[in-house]
């Protein structure tokens, strides 16, 4: 049973899972039934490799994805400052004391939101940034089935506090909080409550911890001094590059300083580097440009490029002038400052940077220039011939 594989369809259905917060059978009934026709066999091997838990309800199924380490891409994307978390988290409250299917208006739960809000200062919804925010965190209540709109449009609500909504809780309100081992309350960081998961996984930890930062980090980088976990992938490479293949589409690449899941054809269920957003040519590009003006004296053990502002900013000028022509016209026109900003936003997301607002650093990790994009040979004869005509 060990070294039995997934079909092709289990495959796909575990793609799902591991893509998405859950699937809820009312929303995609297909998608539901192509789970439950695997579960047992997805079911045995997220447990046994990974430590997660597979939740099959009848109304939706759930894969529930614990991180070794939180990272900042995996909060939710469209908030934009800790407001929206409290204020996200106010309204799950609010859902808790509901019975399903029970209506209330948008003025009723802004009331509850203001009575609980644990920051420093209270709401005030006639201050625009607060009804913003409250925006921002009822869509995502909406996104998720949490609740849904009845009547009214809660984007009215950001320009006048008086607009009313009405809304309905749904059945899915009472799941999206995972259970714990202990009450929340005993806990007292969030390093506790990472802590507490690894309780139930004594034994085979290590295992488990690599198969999570896998399977939910672009790449693993080897770090400064006794690395247990990377040690672990160089030690039992083979068994896992089987594993893993017997699994999924993925193959397991492993070098000096870095480890990382690649994919020989693209599937679009996965969300992957490089992905379809403009910046990603440009990102090809500098990877090239880093490869053609490395200098291996300030290279460190790990593979890391260490760079100050200056130098970052004289790199990307020979960016832009070997290959800018070829970029969509947003890129083409932006300037240094923006280019620079941009790449690092999107770098340090990909874990394929780290850079110290403070001092101005820019580390480059070892996996980034491995990646890299060129123009075709007779790139550039085509350019002109189209330009000529």
């Amino acid at each position: 049973m060990e070294n039995e594989g997934l079909d092709e369809r289990a495959e796909e259905a575990l793609a799902i899972l591991m893509e998405n917060f859950w699937v809820l059978r009312a929303v995609e009934p297909d998608v539901y039934q192509q789970v439950r026709h695997r579960e047992h066999v997805i079911k045995r091997y997220v447990t046994e490799k990974l430590g997660f838990t597979l939740i099959i309800h009848q109304h939706f199924i759930k894969l529930e994805k614990i991180p070794v380490e939180p990272k900042q891409w995996m909060g939710i994307q469209a908030f934009q400052e800790p407001m929206d978390y409290a204020i996200f988290c106010c309204g799950l409250a609010f859902t808790e004391r509901r019975s399903v299917d029970d209506q209330f208006l948008l003025s009723e739960l802004t009331e509850d939101i203001a009575d609980m809000y644990p920051g420093e200062f209270s709401l005030n919804w006639t201050n625009y940034q607060h009804r913003k925010s409250l925006v921002r965190a009822l869509k995502q209540l909406v996104d998720l089935h949490l609740i849904k709109a009845v009547d009214g449009d809660i984007e009215l609500f950001a320009m006048n506090e008086e607009q009313e909504v009405l809304y309905e809780v749904t059945v899915y309100a009472r799941y999206f909080m995972r259970s714990y081992p202990d009450d929340l309350f005993q806990y007292e960081t969030m390093d506790e409550i990472l802590e507490s998961e690894w309780q139930r996984h004594q034994g085979d930890e290590r295992r488990k911890r690599v198969y999570r930062r896998l399977f939910l980090s672009p790449v693993i980088h080897r770090s400064e001094g006794e690395d247990s976990d990377f040690a672990y992938i160089r030690n039992y490479r083979n068994r896992l590059r089987e594993d893993i293949e017997a699994h999924t589409p993925f193959r397991l690449e492993v070098f000096k300083n870095a480890a990382m899941l690649m994919l020989d054809e693209k599937k679009q269920r996965y969300t992957l580097f490089p992905d379809q957003k403009g910046v990603m040519d440009v990102v090809l590009h500098l990877s090239a440009i880093l490869r053609e003006n490395v200098q291996k004296d300030f290279i460190n053990d790990l593979g890391e490029w260490k760079l100050m502002m200056s130098e970052w900013e004289s790199l990307l000028e020979k960016l832009q002038k070997k290959y800018q022509r070829g970029w969509s016209k947003q890129y083409r026109d932006m300037t240094i400052t923006q280019l620079r900003h941009e790449l690092i936003t999107y770098l340090v997301e990909w874990e394929l940077m780290e850079y110290d607002r403070h001092s101005g650093v820019v580390v480059i990790k070892s996996a980034l220039p491995r990646m890299v994009g060129e123009y075709p040979k007779d790139y550039q004869a085509r350019e002109g011939e189209e330009s000529v005509q």
